[in-house]
């Protein structure tokens, strides 16, 4: 099992392009070598999702039925 990306205050993190305009819904990304953390913008010292770059890339090039 890999290990889990540590999270550093150099992480570039940004918001995601769908994220809701009226900053309910916002989600934010940072690119680690490992792959992508995704967390809760209102959150930021909460958890957080790490993603393989694998699977990020997958997901990005997924077609929706």
């Amino acid at each position: 099992m890999p290990a889990a990306p540590q999270l550093s205050p150099v992480h570039a993190w940004f918001k995601s392009s769908y994220s809701g305009a009226n900053t309910t819904e916002c989600v934010e990304a940072a690119f680690v070598p490992a792959g992508v953390l995704v967390r809760d913008s209102k959150r930021p010292e909460g958890p957080h999702v790490a993603i393989s770059a694998e699977a990020w890339g997958r997901f990005l090039t997924a077609r929706p039925d």
